[in-house]
């Protein structure tokens, strides 16, 4: 039976279910998580491996939205698992290990969660809960992805179709972007501030966020450098909304946007902000 109670927990549907893989090389530690997850709403367990190279060839000839991995295992590692497969076409990962000292380094190649051995049934749910949401968001915005292309050029990445364009049709000016369950439109007029969160990047618009599948990198080369400006490599922020510039000491600089967010400049940035900053006319 489905254990609705669960899905609503999580704010997820019952309707849907998440392939899981189990990764481990201690026969007792696979056969808890399975005793564990048996009941999980959605959890829908396709395979357990023992090492990382079964892992591997699980994940590339199926399609697995969520893998519960141990960090030390024969062979490849956990981490190993990741580089070989790549970051950005892994599952969704919660490490599962005896292991603490790995936790940095875990977050770093954007884990969902990290759970130390031996581990209680509520923490188990926790970090379950939080993967199941992250799968729930991809999906949706993969969905929202669709549409964009179906409406065409509404901010989508240029392509080189050998034809030239004026200078402002190389950039973009509205986003399709995620709000809950709904696809909305919103207009680069709007965005105050963007900021990089792991794969995806949040888009602060009025008094809202959304979620955008795209990398700041790739976010930043559509937009119009007149308008926006990357003050750290996880943030960018629309100049017309700066309100000040704050030193903190001789080399940190803070930006304060129209609505008080605070926003640090990097060192090897702020030259940069400063002459660009320095240059707007009003």
């Amino acid at each position: 039976m489905i254990d609705t109670a669960n899905c609503n927990n999580a704010g997820i549907s019952p309707l849907w279910t998440v392939r899981t893989l189990i990764v481990d090389d201690e026969p007792i530690a696979r056969r808890g998580l399975r005793n564990a997850l048996r009941e999980r709403c959605n959890i829908e367990i396709v395979g357990e491996c023992q090492n990382g190279e079964e892992a591997v060839d699980v994940i590339r000839q199926e399609h697995i939205d969520l893998v519960y991995l141990d960090v030390q295992m024969p062979g490849l590692d956990g981490f190993d698992v990741i580089r070989t497969i790549g970051a950005l076409a892994m599952p969704c990962v919660i490490f599962v290990t005896a292991f603490d000292q790995h936790a940095v380094r875990a977050f770093a190649v954007a884990a969902t969660d990290y759970v130390v051995k031996p581990f209680s049934p509520e923490r188990l749910v926790e970090a379950t809960d939080r993967a199941l949401c992250r799968i729930r968001e991809q999906r949706v915005v993969a969905a929202h992805e669709l549409l964009l292309k179906a409406l065409g050029n509404v901010a989508s990445p240029m392509r080189d179709d050998g034809n030239s364009h004026i200078a402002t049709d190389r950039y973009a000016s509205r986003l399709l972007v995620s709000l809950g369950t709904r696809s909305v439109v919103v207009p680069l007029d709007d965005v105050r501030l963007i900021e990089a969160d792991g794969y995806y990047v949040r888009v602060f618009a009025g008094a809202a966020r959304y979620t955008l599948r795209e990398s700041l990198k790739d976010l930043e080369t559509r937009l119009n450098p007149a308008e926006f400006v990357r003050v750290h490599r996880s943030a960018i922020v629309r100049l017309s909304d700066v309100r000040s510039v704050e030193r903190l000491d001789h080399e940190r600089l803070e930006l304060v946007l129209s609505d008080g967010a605070r926003v640090p400049v990097s060192r090897t940035r702020r030259e940069f902000v400063i002459r660009t900053l320095g240059s707007i006319r009003g």
